[in-house]
C-alpha cells in the first residue's frame, strides 16, 4: 500500500471508509483543505484522490457545495420475478420438518470458514462491551439476583423499554401487555398455541421463515403457502381465495416489514387490509416483527398491529437480530390472547431469567441504543449494496435479486435448472455455508433460489467466499 501514489492511499482510506458504512450515501466528506491538514498533503494530491473516488463512482461533486458521498449503484441483475397465483394444498407438508432439520444437521456438521446462511451480523457490529458493562451494573445493584425468584412475565423496566420502543412503529401498548420469551421463535410458538390446535390450518407466506413451518408442523398444525410478492408482500387475493376453499384456516402468519427471507416491505395500506380481512373473518393474525429496526429510513415502518382495534392482532418481535443474539431475548404482545399466551408461557417455559433482561432494559433506556441502530443501518446497507453489486458481477446471466430496503438478507433466484441444494452441499464442501430455497417452502417453487446473508462486513475472506459461490453457481449452469 506505501508503494501506491499518495493520492490513491488517501483515496483507498476514504474507500474503505465508504464500503464499510463509517461514511454512508449523502454524508458530506471533509472538504479539501481539510484532507490537504488531516492527511499531511498538497492541494493537487488532496483533488487527485477526490476525483479518483468520484471516479470509482463514490462521491459525487456538488457546485459549492464539494464533495459528498454517491447513493451506491443499484444491482443491473433483474428483480424477483412476481409470484403466480395458484390454490395451496395444506397437505404437503408433512415432513417438512425432518427435511429442513436434515439440511440443518448437514451444514453444522461441516466445517465452515464462512457462514453465508446466518440470520445475524457479524459480532463486531453488536454492542457487546456496553451490553457487559450494563450486566455488571446489574449485578452490582442486584448482588443476590441469581439466588431471587424472576418476575413472571419478565423484568418491567424492559417491558416499559419494549413499549416506548413500539411506539416508533405506531403500536401503543400498555408494559403489561408485553410477555418477554426465548427469542421470537417462542413467541411465535405460544401464538400458535394460543390461536390452534393440531389438524387446524395456518396460512403462511410463499416463500417463508423455515422455522415457521418446523414449528408448525411441531404442533401438528397444517402450513398453507399463500404466494408472496418480493414488492407488496403476501398476496391478499390469494388468501381471499385460499379461505373460499378452507374452512379451518385459525391464523395467518406474516412478517409485514423486510418479510425473511424476500425482504419485503409491505405498504401501509396492504396492512392495514389485511388487518381487516383477518378481524372480519375471525381469524388471528400473527405479526413476526424482528427486523423492522433495520429498515434503511430513521423511523422504523408501522407494524400490522397499529392497525389493530380489536386485539386480534398477535404481535411477536425479538432483541435478537439487532441487540444481542446471545442474549435470546424475545417478545409478545397478544391482544385478547394475552391470559392464555401468559398461562401457556408460564407452563411450557417459566419466566425468562432475568441478567440479560436487566442488561437489556439499562442499554434500551439510554441514547447509545439510538446510535447503536444508526450504526447498524448504515453498516447494513453498505453491506447488501456491495453484496448485490458482486453477485451482479459474478453469478451467471438469468440472475434475479432482490433489493431490500433494510435487513441482512439477498434473495437471489437463481436460473431454473440451478438446484439450490445441489449449490448448498458444494459450498459445503467448501467451507461456505449458505440457505438454499428449498428449506423456506415444501412446494417446489424456490428449489433455485438461495438467501445471502450480509451481516458480515467485507473483507478478503468474504470476497474469497463470494467468488467460490459464484464458480459453484456458474458451473452447475452449465
Amino acid at each position: 500500500m506505501e508503494s501506491a501514489p499518495l493520492y490513491r492511499q488517501v483515496a483507498g482510506h476514504y474507500r474503505r471508509a465508504i464500503e464499510s458504512g463509517t461514511l454512508a450515501a449523502g454524508d458530506r466528506m471533509p472538504s479539501v483543505r481539510a484532507l490537504m491538514a488531516l492527511h499531511s498533503v498538497s492541494l493537487s494530491t488532496a483533488l487527485q484522490a477526490c476525483r479518483q473516488l468520484e471516479s470509482d463512482g463514490l462521491l459525487e461533486a456538488r457546485p459549492r457545495s464539494g464533495y459528498f458521498v454517491a447513493a451506491p449503484l443499484r444491482s443491473p441483475l433483474a428483480a424477483l420475478a412476481e409470484p403466480a397465483a395458484a390454490l395451496p394444498d395444506p397437505a404437503q407438508y408433512v415432513g417438512i420438518h425432518q427435511r429442513i432439520s436434515g439440511l440443518l444437521a448437514r451444514g453444522q456438521h461441516q466445517h465452515v470458514h464462512t457462514n453465508l446462511g446466518g440470520a445475524y451480523c457479524a459480532p463486531s457490529l453488536y454492542p457487546t462491551e456496553a451490553l457487559r458493562s450494563a450486566a455488571t451494573r446489574a449485578l452490582r445493584r442486584h448482588p443476590m439476583l441469581f439466588g431471587e425468584a424472576v418476575e413472571p412475565e419478565g423484568y418491567q423496566p424492559l417491558r416499559s423499554a419494549l413499549a416506548r420502543q413500539a411506539l416508533r412503529a405506531r403500536v401503543q401498548l400498555a408494559p403489561e401487555e408485553i410477555v418477554i420469551t426465548n427469542g421470537c421463535t417462542e413467541a411465535l410458538n405460544l401464538a400458535l398455541r394460543a390461536v390452534a390446535g393440531p389438524g387446524d390450518v395456518i396460512a403462511v407466506e410463499s416463500p417463508t421463515y423455515y422455522g415457521l413451518l418446523q414449528i408448525l408442523e411441531s404442533l401438528g398444525m397444517r402450513a398453507l403457502e399463500i404466494p408472496c410478492s418480493p414488492q407488496t408482500g403476501i398476496s391478499l387475493e390469494a388468501l381471499e381465495l385460499a379461505a373460499q376453499h378452507y374452512d379451518n384456516i385459525r391464523a395467518v402468519a406474516v412478517v409485514p416489514n423486510l418479510q425473511n427471507p424476500l425482504g419485503c416491505i409491505m405498504p401501509d395500506a396492504h396492512k392495514a387490509r389485511l388487518v381487516q380481512w383477518c378481524e372480519a373473518r375471525g381469524i388471528a393474525l400473527i405479526e413476526d416483527d424482528c427486523f423492522s429496526a433495520t429498515a434503511d429510513s430513521d423511523a422504523p415502518p408501522a407494524a400490522a398491529k397499529a392497525w389493530d382495534g380489536s386485539g386480534n392482532v398477535i404481535h411477536c418481535a425479538s432483541l435478537h437480530k439487532v441487540l444481542a443474539p446471545g442474549m435470546r431475548l424475545g417478545w409478545i404482545a397478544a391482544g385478547k390472547w394475552q391470559a392464555r399466551v401468559e398461562m401457556l408461557k408460564f407452563g411450557l417455559s417459566r419466566p425468562n431469567e432475568m441478567l440479560s433482561q436487566m442488561a437489556a432494559a439499562d442499554f434500551l433506556a439510554s441514547g447509545a441504543h439510538d446510535r447503536h441502530l444508526r450504526r447498524l443501518r448504515t453498516r447494513l446497507c453498505a453491506q447488501r449494496e456491495w453484496f448485490a453489486q458482486a453477485i451482479a458481477a459474478s453469478f451467471p446471466a438469468g440472475t434475479r435479486l432482490g433489493s431490500p430496503r433494510g435487513g441482512m438478507h439477498l434473495w437471489v433466484e437463481l436460473p431454473a435448472q440451478i438446484s439450490s441444494e445441489a449449490v448448498f452441499d458444494q459450498a459445503l464442501q467448501a467451507g461456505i455455508r449458505v440457505m438454499p430455497g428449498v428449506m423456506f417452502s415444501n412446494a417446489g417453487r424456490f428449489d433455485h433460489c438461495l438467501r445471502v446473508n450480509c451481516g458480515t462486513p467485507r473483507s478478503a475472506q468474504i470476497e474469497r467466499a463470494l467468488g467460490t459461490l459464484a464458480a459453484i453457481v456458474q458451473r452447475l449452469a452449465g
